[in-house]
């Protein structure tokens, strides 16, 4: 998707950059929509929300769902996982996955925003795809995902989506990873469709420049609200699932917001605002509130011994 130049511009707000990024997002995400009957992919696991028998209300064609996919929908970063197909594929050498694992861990467990450190972590990450064709990359994204992402779906939030498929209301991931790996993702879930980062392309070819800023905090809300404005959605009737306090903005737009394997921050807010929460984890895992289940990945990458101590302390 090509960006016009005055608003690609560094001199436009953070808020404005939310703004551009958020519907950059929907306006992606509304030309990728999943066929209804793909959501066929699901059917057995609905029983599992049974214990919500007044919500979703069939039939509220003015109500959807929104969900996270990192460790929320998925175990682990999403980004990552796409990160050791590509690097399977030679896409580039070991000290930049190393690199660019360590950035993004950094970010996870710090829990903060530093904008020079994930100015750092974002330009990694295009300059990976800068050259590459998006239908490479889609293609690539088919075979990644059947690789590493397709046995780390969490089947309590896939069930949680489903009861919303079964009452006829369409169902969104939200996230910060490339739209192109959420939409893969949304389409083998048998959901409507994904709201992603938008990576600015020229004629099929990715140039290395986002669209906006990642969707990520606020960004979501702006999309999530974008969305459902195109849409004719109320955002009182709908939900939002998610793990993370960053998360807060969107969870904050719809009338039930969930708190899914939630960090302590959320669960905290959550609790004091009484949304619901769920807990898929092990109970240990689950004990583990600060530690995301990204923090693996250093073992991946090949990193430090700290990395794979962490990693192994998490097992």
């Amino acid at each position: 998707m090509a960006a016009f130049g005055w608003l690609t511009t560094r001199r436009r707000s953070a808020t404005a950059r939310s703004v551009l990024a958020g519907e950059a997002a929907a306006e992606a995400a509304r030309k990728t929509s999943v066929a209804d009957d793909d959501a066929a992919l699901l059917t057995g696991t609905s029983a599992l929300a049974s214990e919500e028998p007044v919500f979703p209300v069939a039939g509220d064609d003015r109500a959807a769902a929104f969900f996270d996919l990192d460790n929320t929908v998925m175990q682990g970063a999403s980004i990552f996982h796409f990160g050791r197909g590509l690097y399977k594929r030679k896409f580039f050498e070991r000290r930049e996955l190393t690199r660019f694992a360590w950035q993004q861990l950094w970010f996870r467990l710090a829990g903060v925003e530093d904008p020079e450190h994930m100015q750092d972590a974002r330009d990694s990450a295009l300059s990976i795809v800068k050259g590459h064709r998006v239908s490479e990359l889609m293609s690539i994204g088919e075979e990644i995902y059947d690789e590493y992402m397709a046995e780390r779906i969490w089947p309590g939030t896939r069930a949680l989506a489903q009861a919303h498929l079964d009452a006829g209301q369409r169902v969104w991931l939200v996230t910060a990873a490339p739209v192109e790996t959420a939409t893969i993702i949304a389409r083998r879930l048998g959901l409507t469709g994904a709201l992603g980062t938008v990576a600015e392309s020229v004629d099929g070819v990715y140039t290395g420049r986002l669209v906006g800023e990642p969707l990520h905090g606020p960004a979501k809300a702006e999309a999530v609200r974008a969305l459902a404005s195109a849409e004719d959605l109320d955002l009182e009737r709908c939900a939002a699932y998610s793990d993370s306090h960053n998360d807060i903005p969107m969870l904050s737009l719809v009338g039930h917001p969930y708190a899914i394997n939630p960090d302590a921050k959320l669960r905290k807010h959550a609790r004091a605002r009484d949304w619901r929460l769920r807990d898929y984890r092990t109970g240990r895992k689950a004990a583990k509130v600060g530690i995301p289940a990204a923090a693996g990945v250093g073992a991946l990458a090949g990193g430090t011994a700290a990395a794979v101590a962490l990693h192994r302390r998490r097992r």
